[in-house]
């Protein structure tokens, strides 16, 4: 048998071994224990895929290479994927409980935080790790909680760390019912955890919330124009859901649509994972960095869930200020469990459900100020 059918194993260097285990590692994460698999396994996938030598699968006019420069450069697959989850969100618990929109707000201050720790790390100050301002806005992005906004962004301003951003990104999601939990537990007493509150009364007409996209849409348009594409395409796939004419069309922005583009981002992602490029320290500190944003967010979430709760008169958990990251409906989910450990009648899901929509909403706000804070200070 000839040699030259053994290249790819002559090939192997260190930096391929240790992405091939990585890819298995992600594999075996999303299908043995269940964390994000819909992403994990096609990014594990992708990961072994590049990190094969001579494969070619990552390099120029290799199919991953082709569905990068067409998906990813391009800005394409994050948006069709907000038109999918803009028909899967129900805005009903937010229109409701409108003042859940501070602490979607509030929850942001991780994007921000995170950012100048970043840069000043980098090229902002101490010059010790290899973080432009773009990078930095970049790494920033993953307290967004929100995987499209963070590849978004990411690729926009050109960050060399996108892929581990991404993979920070959808991995700290995952995580948040064990990120989540002892801070909160931390924060807030057995009593404030126990607060029942009140259901609000009556429905959101149809009206309303066909118009709420549109308005929406229109309103962090003008206030942020960077953020256009992204908060159109997810009010464009709500009013799909919502205007109940073009139930087809929902239905298959909610399955087909979400799905196919889902399969295509995540082995795209992986394919961007080749070890000469990720295994570096920076990529390490940008997943210590990104838990850094999603702790800072969670904080910054339920220190105004207990001002809201002294100002209302203790009518508001603060535990619903967490809620305010864009982690739907991971985080409602945490919260819901957390009231219920201490309070067997504490149903506070809905309530949690309205922080976590206008989250969603602040994620792509606070995405569009950075991408046009960025070139202001190049």
């Amino acid at each position: 048998m000839a040699a030259g059918e053994f290249l790819g194993f002559l090939n192997l260097t260190w930096q391929a071994v240790v992405m091939l285990v990585i890819g298995g590692v992600l594999i075996w994460l999303g299908i043995a224990k269940k964390v994000e698999p819909v992403l994990l396994v096609p990014i594990g996938f992708g990961c072994v895929l590049a990190n094969i030598p001579l494969g070619g699968a990552s390099e120029a006019g290799g199919f991953l290479a082709v569905l990068r420069e067409a998906g990813i450069h391009t800005e394409i697959f994050p948006l069709l994927i907000f038109i999918g989850v803009g028909a899967m969100i129900d805005f009903e618990p937010f229109l409701q409980r409108p003042y859940t929109i501070f602490l979607g707000a509030a929850a942001q201050f991780g994007i921000f935080g995170t950012f100048f720790l970043a840069y000043l790390l980098g090229d902002g100050w101490l010059h010790v790790l290899d973080f432009s301002l773009q990078d930095a806005a970049s790494i920033g992005i993953i307290g967004s909680a929100d995987g499209p906004t963070s590849i978004y962004v990411a690729t926009t301003l050109q960050s060399k760390y996108t892929a581990a951003i991404v993979v920070a990104a959808y991995s700290y999601m995952a995580m948040v019912p064990i990120i989540q939990p002892p801070i909160i537990k931390a924060m807030c007493s057995k009593e404030e955890r126990a607060l029942k509150m009140t259901s609000v009364p009556g429905t959101i007409s149809q009206t309303t919330k066909i118009l709420f996209p549109i308005i929406t849409v229109l309103v962090v348009g003008l206030l942020a124009p960077k953020a256009t594409p992204l908060i159109g395409c997810l009010m464009f796939g709500n009013l799909l859901r919502e205007c109940r004419v073009v139930e087809r069309l929902a239905l298959a922005a909610q399955n087909e649509l979400a799905n196919i583009v889902t399969i295509l981002l995540g082995i795209t992602v992986g394919g961007m994972m080749a070890g000469t490029e990720f295994l570096r320290p920076e990529t390490i500190l940008v997943f210590i960095l990104g838990m850094v944003a999603f702790s800072l967010d969670t904080v910054a979430g339920v220190l105004l869930g207990k001002l809201m709760y002294v100002l209302s008169g203790k009518k508001v958990n603060p535990m619903i200020g967490a809620c305010g990251i864009s982690a739907f409906p991971m985080s409602s989910r945490v919260v819901q469990k957390l009231g219920l450990e201490a309070n067997p009648h504490n149903h506070l899901l809905m309530h949690a459900a309205g922080a976590n929509t206008a989250g969603q909403i602040a994620s792509v706000v606070a995405g569009g100020v950075m991408l046009m804070l960025v070139p202001v200070f190049l």
